[in-house]
């Protein structure tokens, strides 16, 4: 049995009013996260099932010919606001933007990707529409006659998906794990709306009480988990960080980067940033090599969607060799010095 609970101050909504399916599109220096044109992609197929449209919203400051990006990949319309005192994220002066759009335009939906940023900025939105938000989405669907958004997410450690919906509100809200969709192809012949507007007495940068200055990563030469090709991921069975750091040799020397279990993460041995699994980072390289994972659900939830998985492992019956295109049972050490002694060979013209 379910329940619904309406605050009493909450106004209530005319739900056809609202219609259309929005995304927030995320952008820095001058691109678009990879999670946001995802979710245009997402949208398109959602919006098909209840024939209306897809509106890219843009924030920011000079933003030129970037607001024609989110066409190329399958939005009908994009709405933005360029202004000086959107140069720097502010997330409660960007909130106050979209919250301005949404009132004007009233979506029925309004999509963010789950990334740091999109996690701080929705539920702000959220709030202040007075509607609900899910966070972390792993998948998306639309009910074609109630116009309800089904958004699921994991939940009690992965075990279980859980299916909310928000039926009395107006916009629904929801945040989504970047790399859950495969990113739709660039179509520069697309056609769409441009449409600028423009919001009154936002508050200038100067003005802010809070001084905010860009943040920049250590100096990692490895690309992060999510954008990689190919990803080394450790599992506790690597032993410590010694194992790590022989990982790390092998994601060099193969142009791909290196990532772990939420194990791996906890004892130190990597980054959280690094983290691959349901409570860390989604990812879906071409070519991903589990070494000393076991194949936990939480992390398999993380990395299911690569192309060809192999698995390293000392036990032949780690559920991880369920999941593998190609399994190799051994000492992990063993395997990948001979991966990279033949690596070696080839780049010295030495091997076939």
């Amino acid at each position: 049995m379910s329940t619904s609970r309406i605050c009493p101050e909450w106004p209530q909504v005319d739900k056809n009013e609202y219609r259309g399916i929005w995304v927030y599109v995320e952008h820095q220096n001058g691109v678009i996260k990879d999670g946001s044109l995802q979710l245009i992609g997402k949208a398109r197929e959602l919006a098909s099932k209840v024939n209306v449209g897809v509106t890219a919203v843009m924030v920011g400051h000079k933003l030129g010919d970037l607001v024609k990006e989110p066409i190329y990949y399958g939005a009908d319309r994009v709405v933005y606001v360029d202004d000086e005192a959107l140069a720097v994220y502010m997330p409660h002066v960007y909130a106050s933007v979209i919250v301005n759009l949404v009132n004007k335009y009233k979506p029925e939906v309004v999509l963010f990707a789950a990334t740091k940023r999109g996690r701080e900025l929705a539920p702000y939105v959220a709030n202040t529409l007075r509607t609900g938000i899910t966070a972390d989405c792993t998948d998306l669907d639309i009910d074609v006659k109630t116009r309800d958004l089904d958004q699921v997410r994991p939940t009690y450690g992965g075990n279980i998906l859980a299916h909310i919906r928000t039926p009395t509100r107006r916009p629904q809200l929801a945040s989504v794990r970047p790399n859950v969709f495969p990113t739709p192809p660039r179509d520069t012949s697309r056609k769409g709306e441009v449409i600028r507007e423009v919001i009154n007495n936002l508050p200038k940068p100067n003005g802010s009480l809070i001084s905010i200055k860009p943040v920049t990563k250590g100096d990692s030469d490895l690309p992060p988990v999510e954008k990689a090709d190919i990803v080394v991921a450790a599992g506790r069975g690597v032993g410590g960080p010694e194992g790590v750091k022989l990982l790390v040799e092998l994601a060099k020397a193969i142009g791909g980067t290196v990532g772990g279990t939420k194990k791996v993460t906890d004892a130190g041995w990597l980054p959280v940033d690094r983290q691959i699994g349901q409570t860390g980072k989604t990812v879906r390289p071409t070519l991903y090599i589990g070494v000393g994972v076991s194949g936990a659900i939480q992390h398999i939830f993380g990395m299911k969607e690569s192309k060809i998985i192999v698995a390293i492992n000392s036990d032949p019956n780690a559920p991880i060799f369920e999941y593998a295109d190609y399994g190799i049972v051994g000492d992990y050490r063993q395997v990948i010095q001979a991966l990279l002694e033949l690596l070696n060979q080839r780049r010295a013209g030495k091997g076939s």
